[in-house]
């Protein structure tokens, strides 16, 4: 049997892949003890339900997406640049969930968002919050590469919020046609929605920067 700690993990990864593999709906208390291999009454012991569940997990994931995010979006990646690795990062990301699972997994927050967001107002306002600091740093890369000279000095927010929409929209269409190919070219249409070449500002020979040279982190959304 698991110890406490490591069956309390356990569940939030089982619940974290089976959510993002299949859907919120679909997946049950236990289905999510099966995956974990925690007995029904342990999970009640650290949660109070599914959702509550669902929270940590978000939490989690979020906690181990941000160093990437750092990375990718550091102001010592040239800022168009930092688009340009995301779409890699997330291209990457989602080729590993196709061969593992056999299907395109898209992005799990509007997944879930559009799922229950009108049914379970704590998971609906924890995604927006997690979207919210994506924005941040979309808009940060923005206001830097007009400051670069690299883009028209422009509306960030408008841009950043423009981004994000067609980045969101490019994992929806994806897992429903079960295709990359949205998000393969995004490395393509992010720069056009910007207003720059695809190859604008690109330094790809140079390495992300380590954790030691990245200001600090931005803390993670509280729980509502």
């Amino acid at each position: 049997m698991a110890r406490p700690s490591q069956a309390k993990e356990n569940l939030i990864q089982a619940a974290s892949d089976l959510i993002w593999e299949s859907s919120y709906g679909s997946t049950s208390v236990d289905d999510i003890c099966a995956r974990a291999k925690v007995r029904k009454g342990s999970f009640y012991h650290f949660f109070e339900s599914k959702a509550h569940l669902t929270l940590a997990a978000i939490d989690a994931a979020w906690l181990e997406a941000l160093p990437r995010l750092n990375r990718i979006f550091s102001p010592l990646v040239p800022p168009l640049e930092r688009f340009h690795r995301y779409a890699q990062s997330v291209l990457e990301s989602q080729e590993t969930c196709r061969a593992r699972i056999g299907h395109v997994c898209g992005c799990p927050l509007s997944s879930l968002g559009s799922e229950v967001g009108t049914l379970d107002e704590l998971i609906r306002a924890k995604i927006a919050g997690i979207l919210q600091h994506h924005r941040h740093f979309y808009e940060s890369a923005i206001r830097d590469a007009a400051s670069a000279g690299l883009i028209e000095d422009s509306d960030a927010s408008f841009l950043a919020s423009t981004v994000q929409s067609y980045i969101q929209g490019a994992f929806t269409q994806a897992r429903v046609l079960n295709d990359l190919a949205p998000i393969r070219q995004l490395q393509r249409a992010l720069p056009a929605i910007l207003g720059a070449s695809p190859s604008a500002g690109l330094e790809l020979q140079a390495p992300l920067p380590s954790p030691a040279d990245l200001r600090p982190s931005s803390p993670p959304p509280p729980t509502p």
